[in-house]
């Protein structure tokens, strides 16, 4: 077993073995019997077929994860080391890596020791100023990745999962399922029973995600038989197979506990049995391992122990600058340790040769002097200059409060993790935060850096109440206006607008306020009042922001502009509101990172897209998923998909909109980012309830209800949902703001152009003729004053047919609507006054009924299709029930046309990225797509897909 894993380290030492590794096993032992009969590998029959079969298919283009968790000692790293071996002889490119206790603080370690040179590469193709470069970091990682599995297949191992930093599970969260698609095999292990750590919410992702979990139990008493037989090449008697079963099965502790035996000479062969002279019962691993260190000399012993405390993993530098020694006296202690079998080689360091040995050792020390030892490697790794990440662990096991040196050292930590690891930032500011006293000056810096390292992780709730409770000391007014602004701006991450006001309203009325804390303080005002919707309340400061901005930062006047553009927008001036969000982008993309923070543009995204401008609207959200990626600003990360969502309902597109609203929401999720999560909902509640799905509908609208916080454009969505369940009456009841309040009849008018049909409709169908009349009236004015957008014009004359049962209006919408979702219901409205008017003779009625239900069926709508049937029979005709739900469940022909699109440019060797740019969609968009097309063509691989469409049009 040494010997094999001695070689297998060698091989990987640089973490990369390509396809010319020649193989150190045949392909017989790399096989199936490897499971069963290989000397020293015993009782894995079943998990090794696992293994085989992921490598097999991976040969045929099919990618896979494994899972693998067990106790310390119970084979898994075995396990793990068997596969690459196996996968090397198959011509496999492999990448290697492994979390380690001492490092895991230190951003995508586990990545960096798998993929070798190239990753500290990437570490260094970019200067990570920005708040949060996990998106850019995660996008590179992609590339490297696709780029190797479009050559060939693939084997991604990681060992000792539980030990890894966030930025590495962050990673893996995102990576496994977006190459899913490719021929790669992912090995993930960790150690069961350990701390809670990130790497159960991985699993438990990639379990539900298809993932295959292997629990590795102990070995049964066959297995232990056979090693024992293994070990000693003679078959054990039953009283030595009991004193065996006091190792429980794991095969670390029975191998060491043989070892211990031949050692000690308690065992003989005699006519072919093995027989026991003394009856030494099994010894826990940490009498194992003070029998071994009783075996060495005292300075080897010492030299162990000061390396447990350095990590499982640890370099000779390290070693001899804390023992104080130069490398060179170290060679016959590290020698004398190497042949013993307690360390081996790991690369370019030094390893214990297994977990629970390096656990025992360590605890030989005692926990005072295994503290001063950690902060003497702190110390030292400080002194050295460079990176203070390497220090974090230890100063962690060791700061006392007011420790100057390593509060110093932790500060730094917490500012160098930032860019990769949001995460390890914040629980090494939190940490430094604890250690503070009260009254030191270092205090208030060190909440600041914990506040925005929690922001930037997500963790809203955690840094809200540290604001909270920062401000409930006594601090200077500078510093008192500071946590205020601080706090405003996290609720408003959270979705809380109003409270974010509050705040921020409370750090301006702070004495003496610098111009730039001024500035960030005023945009957030500025910026809550306008998801709130609070325009009135601060029109007037904006306008003077705006008319005197040399007098004012650009934060501010970005701030004020967005305010002033939801005044005109409530006021119906599209134009001018659409002009005061072009000078917020143009000031914010000239201005600091904190004004580029606000995103005009996504705002400006929204107004574009109500306006039907959808081109326009499609390049303005590019450009924010560009700065939001390029600025590292994941707060936002997950609105352009969910945007994306709002702008194929307003296309017409159901499926992609759902499918983009998954996305978003999916990515919120990974983020803990979740203030756009109501959009999202939104449109899934209306694609469901187009969809005829209504109980999902209600599911939607029950899940939007319990997140609402304040008033919100997707409340209309609600009331489509509630219009689906339970009638009109149901939806005035829910929604009767509309009718009732002329800023938010103007809002929804402007944002929502499909409303002002619905509303009319609505009341005339409670009998409620003026609020119909209020309505149109409404959209009427809007379409007046607004003649450069067509588009409201068009929703002016179907509300006016409507009311008025005016064909000629009905017909105008018809032709002049840009969505098809809304040219198909003007014309099912125009072909039932048709059909009314005529009594259900005129063939005119049954032509819009026909444009109504194609239109309909185009985007998914099946509901309404439905009903449009239902109006065509009522005049004698029946129309093929073609809907989704009766296209081909498989094959080509059940593909939608975006699906079809996708499948095309991947066929074609595109990566999901690549796809994405040239469709105008979010790589996770591509992915979702990509799974509707391999589930529908029954394939798993961008290899079977290239086949089948080569098959399919073999002359293209």
């Amino acid at each position: 077993m040494e010997t094999q894993t001695s070689r297998l380290q060698a091989g990987t030492k640089h973490g990369l073995q390509s396809s010319d590794v020649s193989p150190s096993v045949s392909e017989t032992s790399a096989g199936i019997e490897l499971g069963r009969s290989r000397r020293g590998w015993r009782g894995r029959t079943r998990e090794w077929r696992l293994v085989e079969g992921l490598l097999r298919a991976a040969q045929s283009g099919r990618g896979g994860v494994l899972l693998v968790e067990g106790r310390s000692g119970i084979g898994k790293s075995r396990l793990l080391a068997e596969a690459i071996d196996a996968a090397a002889a198959r011509g496999f490119t492999i990448a290697r890596g492994a979390a380690d206790e001492s490092a895991q603080l230190a951003p995508l370690k586990p990545l960096i020791s798998a993929f070798g040179e190239s990753a500290r590469t990437l570490l260094a193709s970019r200067e990570l100023l920005f708040s949060d470069s996990r998106l850019w970091l995660v996008d590179e990682l992609q590339d490297r990745l696709e780029a190797w599995a479009a050559r060939g297949p693939c084997l991604v191992a990681f060992d000792d999962l539980q030990w890894a930093d966030p930025t590495t599970l962050f990673a893996l969260r995102s990576l496994v399922p977006e190459l899913a698609s490719y021929p790669l095999v992912w090995i993930l292990v960790r150690t069961a029973g350990a701390a809670e750590s990130g790497a159960d919410r991985l699993y438990e992702v990639l379990e539900r995600d298809g993932a295959t979990l292997i629990e590795l139990g102990p070995l049964g008493d066959d297995a232990v038989a056979e090693i024992v037989t293994d070990e000693f090449g003679a078959a054990p008697d039953p009283e030595l197979l009991a004193l065996a079963a006091g190792a429980a099965g794991n095969p670390f502790l029975l191998v060491e506990w043989l070892k211990g035996l031949r050692d000690e000479a308690a065992v003989e062969i005699t006519d072919g049995h093995l027989d026991l002279v003394s009856r030494q019962l099994p010894r826990r691993v940490q009498e194992i391992a003070r029998s071994r260190l009783g075996r060495l000399s005292p300075p080897t012993r010492h030299l162990l122990q000061v390396a447990a405390v350095l990590g499982h993993s640890f370099s000779a530098d390290d070693l001899a600058d804390v023992l104080g020694e130069q490398p060179s006296r170290l060679l016959s202690a590290l020698e004398e340790a190497q042949a013993a079998g307690a360390v081996v080689p790991c690369e370019d360091r030094l390893a214990f040769r297994h977990d629970l040995l390096w656990r025992a050792v360590a605890e030989t020390i005692t926990v005072s002097v295994r503290q001063a030892l950690h902060r003497q490697v702190g110390e030292i790794l400080l002194k050295r200059g460079g990176s203070a990440i390497p220090a974090v662990t230890h100063l962690l096991c060791s700061a006392q409060p007011e420790d100057t040196a390593a509060l110093a050292g932790l500060d730094r930590a917490a500012h160098e993790l930032l860019p990769t690891s949001a995460q390890s930032a914040a629980d090494v500011a939190i940490r430094a935060l604890e250690l503070t006293a009260l009254t030191a000056p270092e205090r208030f810096d060190r909440t600041g850096t914990a506040l925005y390292s929690l922001a930037t992780a997500g963790r809203l709730a955690e840094a809200t109440k540290l604001a909270r409770t920062a401000l409930g000391r006594t601090w200077p007014p500078e510093q008192v206006a500071h946590l205020y602004y601080e706090l405003a701006y996290l609720l408003m991450l959270a979705g809380r607008p109003g409270e974010a006001v509050a705040e921020a309203e409370r750090a301006l009325a702070q004495a003496g306020l610098p111009a730039e804390l001024r500035g960030l303080a005023e945009q957030v005002s500025f910026q809550g009042m306008f998801a709130a919707r609070a325009f009135r309340r601060g029109r007037d400061r904006a306008q003077a922001v705006v008319t005197a901005e040399e007098r004012h930062t650009p934060p501010a006047i970005v701030g004020a502009h967005i305010l002033l553009a939801g005044v005109d927008w409530t006021a119906g001036r599209a134009a001018d509101a659409i002009g005061h969000l072009r000078t917020a982008i143009r000031v914010a993309g000239d201005g600091p990172i904190q004004a580029r923070h606000a995103h005009p543009r996504l705002i400006l995204v929204n107004a574009l897209s109500s306006m039907r401008r959808l081109e326009e609207a499609e390049a303005a959200l590019e450009s924010a998923a560009e700065e939001i990626t390029a600025l590292g600003h994941t707060a936002y990360a997950a609105v352009p998909a969910i945007f994306r969502a709002k702008q194929r309902i307003a296309e017409g597109r159901l499926d992609d909109a759902a499918t983009e609203a998954q996305a978003g929401l999916a990515i919120a999720d990974q983020l803990g980012m979740h203030a756009f999560d109501l959009v999202g909902i939104a449109v899934l509640a209306i694609v469901a309830a187009r969809r005829g799905d209504i109980d999902t509908a209600v599911k939607y609208a029950e899940q939007y209800r319990s997140l609402r916080q304040e008033g919100h454009w997707s409340d209309w969505a609600m009331a489509l949902v509630a219009e689906a369940q339970g009638g009109p009456e149901k939806a005035i009841e829910l929604y009767n703001a509309p009718y009732t309040d002329p800023a938010e009849r103007t809002w929804l008018l402007m944002f929502e152009p499909a409303a002002a049909a619905w509303l009319t409709r609505t009341a005339l169908a409670v009998g409620s003729r003026s609020d119909a009349e209020t309505i149109v009236a409404a959209a009427g004015h809007l379409a007046d004053g607004n003649p450069e957008f067509p588009t409201l014009a068009a929703s002016e004359a179907h509300a006016r047919g409507i009311l008025h049962r005016d064909p000629a209006a009905l017909a105008h919408a018809v032709a002049t609507h840009v969505g098809s979702w809304e040219r198909a219901s003007a014309a099912e409205d125009l072909g039932a006054l048709r059909a009314h008017e005529h009594g259900g003779s005129d063939q005119d009625a049954i032509s819009s009924l026909d444009q109504a239900l194609e239109g309909y069926q185009r985007t998914g709508a099946l509901r309404d299709a439905a009903r449009v049937r239902a109006r065509l029979r009522d005049l004698g005709v029946r129309r093929r029930h073609w809907t989704q739900a009766e296209r081909p469940l498989s094959g080509w022909e059940s593909l939608t046309e975006t699906e079809g699109t996708v499948a095309a440019l991947v066929a074609q060797g595109l990566t999901n990225p690549q796809v994405a740019r040239q469709m105008f969609i979010s790589p996770q968009t591509v992915k979702f797509h990509l799974r509707q097309v391999f589930r529908k063509l029954g394939i798993a691989s961008r290899v079977e897909l290239a086949r089948l469409t080569a098959e399919r049009t073999p002359d293209a």
